[in-house]
């Protein structure tokens, strides 16, 4: 007997979570729990006391899981399908609840026996093994696995086949060997891509009180803005790290969030959430020096973002309302921690401004999304036959926005901090441009980045608002 047929020869038993796919499933049926009915939160607590079995089991069955859009390691599952097509006995060993592996396995049709997890029975470690060898024997089987419960595993195996290996069981492979297949590295840029960094740009709204009120070289409250803006950074990645596991089968379907670091299994979840009390961390830490109202508005900011991704997000019309009310925070934090006057004009603009970008977003998600009609995109409040209205309503807000700039100009206000009031004028126009030209982009579908990115990236808007900032300094000399 060759070795391939040896090889055929001997059952092979496939963990899933880490191994088959590249995420857990427990981490995963609880934010889709949390998302559907965030007060079975109370309930784990008394699911757990009565053994984590029974925990998964209550989990799962409250939850629909979709196993097409879960991230398999295409190598490992290229070999499944290979050895079962060669007549190779596939056993799908998890301790995933029996509800969820049973319809993975279903999806899959490569697994001739199923080991999971009953509410009296977690298939982990020497309870798997034991299931195991009971079945074929010490030493019967080959085993794929990825963690220190599958140490135990491993050790009855035939054959080991590490996958993806964690700290332990990555020593193990070292000391004793077998076949290792290797998880894709993390780099510096998988990081920034699970900070979104790039995000961070909109903080510098937080700036914007400072340079109406001309404080441009007052060095304290320079540092106070610095030390908001990384505070509220640091807050907002926590946020986006959060947002992603709600929306993780949501990204999955999608051309290009599927590949977040998250969503592709990349990187795990407990790497996330630690990554999260890290973040959080430091924003608290930032914020303990600044003013206590600076503190309010960051505590309020995380409340209102938190609730945006668990639920506001798919309502209609509200989703783009909060959004522009957390680009308005932005600049209700900066007058909190240099304590300027919150100026009427300013969050009036701001507020229409932001709502047209806002608007245009989600425009730009139903150009791109086919629906039929009547049905709501995923993950929203909005079906195909809103565009109109939703564009209608965006281009409204950014000439609501000119016009408030315009009033502002022609009031008395600027008199006070302007010597030549008539010199900002041109600024109405400039918005107008700004607002108007991405709109004209998500008609001809050639708008692909967040309109906010987007301004700050293209050249365009660029020399606009250059030329914004040059007349508006102009004006107060």
């Amino acid at each position: 007997m060759d070795a391939r047929s040896e090889r055929i020869a001997v059952p092979l038993a496939v963990d899933l979570d880490g191994t088959l796919i590249a995420t857990d499933l427990l981490w995963e049926s609880l934010f889709l729990l949390i998302r559907k009915n965030p007060l079975c939160l109370f309930l784990l607590p008394f699911w757990l006391m009565k053994g984590k079995a029974h925990l998964k089991c209550e989990i799962a069955a409250r939850i629909e899981l979709d196993p097409s859009a879960l991230p398999y390691r295409e190598e490992v599952l290229d070999r499944l399908r290979e050895d079962h097509t060669a007549g190779r006995r596939i056993v799908l060993a998890t301790a995933a609840p029996r509800r969820l592996a049973e319809k993975i396995a279903a999806h899959l049709g490569v697994f001739d026996l199923v080991i999971c997890t009953d509410p009296t029975c977690n298939m982990a470690s020497t309870t798997k093994r034991q299931a195991l060898t009971g079945l074929y024997g010490d030493g019967g089987f080959d085993y794929a696995g990825n963690g220190r419960a599958d140490i135990a595993v491993f050790d009855a195996a035939r054959r080991a086949i590490v996958v993806a290996p964690d700290r332990s069981a990555a020593r193990w492979y070292r000391s004793h060997g077998g076949e290792l297949i290797e998880a894709p590295k993390v780099t510096v840029k998988t990081i920034a891509r699970m900070l979104r960094v790039h995000q961070w740009v909109k903080n510098a709204l937080i700036f914007v009180p400072l340079v109406l009120a001309h404080q441009y070289f007052n060095v304290e409250l320079i540092l106070k803005c610095v030390l908001a803006f990384v505070s509220f950074s640091t807050a907002a990645s926590a946020i986006y790290i959060l947002n992603d596991f709600f929306d993780l089968a949501l990204d999955r379907r999608h051309p290009t969030k599927r590949h977040r670091p998250f969503a592709s299994g990349l990187l795990s979840m407990p790497f996330g959430l630690g990554a999260m009390a890290v973040l959080l961390l430091a924003s608290a830490v930032t914020a303990f020096f600044l003013p206590p109202l600076s503190s309010a508005v960051l505590v309020l900011y995380l409340i209102a973002t938190t609730a945006y991704s668990i639920a506001v997000k798919r309502m209609l019309l509200l989703d783009v309302l909060m959004l522009a009310g957390l680009y308005t925070a932005r600049i209700l934090a900066g007058c909190a921690a240099t304590g300027i006057e919150v100026s009427f004009w300013l969050l009036a603009f701001s507020i229409f401004f932001f709502l047209s970008l806002a608007l245009v977003k989600r425009y730009v998600e139903l150009r791109s999304t086919a629906l039929p009609e009547g049905e709501r995109i995923a993950g929203r409040g909005y079906r195909a036959e809103d565009q109109e209205i939703v564009a209608q309503a965006g281009m409204a807000s950014a000439f609501a926005s000119a016009m408030v700039l315009a009033l502002y100009i022609q009031s008395g206000a600027t008199e006070k901090l302007y010597q030549h009031p008539w010199l900002m004028w041109p600024l109405g126009p400039i918005v107008l441009y700004l607002t108007i030209r991405i709109w004209i982009l998500a008609r001809r579908d050639e708008l692909h980045d967040d309109p906010i990115v987007f301004i700050i990236t293209d050249w365009r808007s660029q020399l606009f608002i250059g030329f914004g900032a040059f007349l508006l300094f102009s004006a107060g000399l």
